[in-house]
């Protein structure tokens, strides 16, 4: 029963990871594609987690999310969000 619950939560990062890269790449503007990059950074800290590397897991969350986050949110407010939609 142990083993069938932990692949259930496997099959979830993985589907979860899918569905934010999409929107991560999909997004209406570049704020929310980088609110969503950060998600997507947060949920791979988990699967690194999952995976039984905590060192991986705790680099992914401080430097993939928090601080390459955090200097996409600062160019963003510095030049705004310029993306040309016309879709």
């Amino acid at each position: 029963m142990n083993g069938i619950l932990l692949g259930i939560v496997d099959i979830l990062l993985v589907a979860v990871m899918l569905l934010l890269a999409l929107a991560a790449l999909h997004g209406r503007g570049l704020r929310q594609s980088v609110i969503l990059f950060i998600a997507f950074g947060l949920v791979s800290a988990l699967a690194w987690a999952r995976l039984k590397a905590p060192d991986v897991a705790l680099a992914e969350a401080a430097i993939g999310s928090g601080l390459a986050g955090a200097l996409l949110l600062a160019a963003l407010r510095d030049h705004g969000d310029r993306r040309n939609v016309t879709d």
